[in-house]
């Protein structure tokens, strides 16, 4: 077992003495009081990837290389953690009140590397409130909820990759589309048409290449799922996990185990190993009988990606509004004002009761 590893100290302004926090897109701390700000310096070697039959097999699916403070929520079950002290904090799923003194002390296994914010929360917010412009028949309430300061929160999402060489040997069939012309007949006599048929012949062969990257949400649960309209991040972007970048934001612990990501893993490899096996069939469609598919050389990373996430509850109902941390793309569900359809409804009712009277 690894040794545990405390989680660093919070910054201090060098100037002030205020925490310091990470600003976005940049590498830098900022201090909100006095405007001073502290470049965070850069591993001179590269994030790691991690040997998968270790941690499985060794080390273990609950292993970990560190300790980190995480507050429970009662009502939704998230597990998040604040890297700097704070007087109040609601959960950034339910808005749900979390308490201070119902930390909890938890091993995780370090992230290997992040994907820093690019965008700062008034940018953030600013996208926020135009797509809520942008909405017929919102509440009211939701509109005033776009222009709370506090009802928005940055939150580090854990991730897990896994990269692998993949190998996959098939039979099947391989479909190539003809057409016939048919004759029929109809009330105008006799007519022709072209028939779609397909020609199948047998097919057989391997294919193999690296796959990179299979990204599995660790923190998944059907009620915080993140949309995938904007579950798109640049992983160029990611640099060595060095906890200043979570100065500011929420950070939440994975849910799903390794050893369950890595069994996830699988299905998508098998649907890469699909695609390529259609792609080497060729011809217009294709049928796969079978498919013996091998994984080797597997390696993986605990990561965490950058979201924006608004709560709001409307009528005993919760939205919720994601945006990208990274990219900016929003997407959120959102309630509609009963009484704004129903006095636009009436009014235009009425209007036409108004021209109906008029005209005569």
């Amino acid at each position: 077992m690894e040794e545990i590893q405390e989680s660093e100290h919070k910054k201090a302004c060098a100037n002030c003495g205020a925490e310091l926090k990470f600003k976005p897109g940049s590498h830098q701390l900022k201090c909100e009081y006095c405007g001073y700000e502290e470049f965070i310096e850069q591993s001179k070697s590269s994030f790691e990837e991690l040997e998968l039959a270790h941690y499985l097999k060794i080390v273990g699916e609950n292993a970990y290389t560190e300790t980190i403070e995480l507050l429970h929520c009662k009502n939704c079950g998230a597990n998040q953690h604040v890297e700097e002290n704070y007087k109040s904090l609601d959960c950034v799923y339910c808005s749900e009140p979390l308490i201070r003194e119902d930390t909890e002390t938890e091993g995780w296994i370090l992230p290997g590397a992040l994907v820093p914010f690019q965008l700062d929360v008034n940018k953030a917010r600013n996208i926020f409130k135009t797509w809520v412009g942008s909405l017929w028949f919102a509440p009211n309430n939701l509109k005033r909820a776009a222009l709370d300061p506090e009802g928005l929160h940055g939150l580090y999402i854990p991730y897990w990759t896994f990269d692998a060489n993949l190998f996959a040997s098939y039979q099947g069939q391989r479909g190539d589309y003809y057409y016939e012309t048919q004759t029929y007949n109809s009330d105008k006599g006799r007519r022709t048409r072209k028939v779609r048929k397909t020609k199948w012949t047998y097919a057989s062969g391997r294919v193999n290449g690296f796959v990179d990257d299979i990204l599995i949400n660790a923190s998944e649960k059907k009620r915080r799922d993140i949309p995938p309209s904007i579950a798109f991040w640049n992983l160029k972007d990611l640099v060595v996990f060095n906890s200043k970048y979570l100065s500011g934001f929420v950070t939440e612990k994975y849910t799903i185990s390794l050893k369950e990501g890595h069994h996830q893993s699988f299905q998508e490899a098998k649907n890469i190993a699909y695609n390529w096996i259609r792609r080497d069939i060729g011809g217009d469609t294709q049928r796969i009988a079978n498919a013996d598919m091998k994984l080797s050389d597997e390696t993986f990373k605990h990561i965490l990606l950058p979201v924006y996430i608004s709560s709001y509850r409307y009528n005993g109902k919760e939205y919720h509004f994601y945006i990208n941390g990274q990219t900016g793309n929003l997407s959120g569900t959102r309630p509609y004002s009963f009484w704004k359809i129903f006095f636009l409804v009436l009014f235009i009712l009425a209007i036409i009761a108004g021209i109906a009277i008029f005209a005569k």
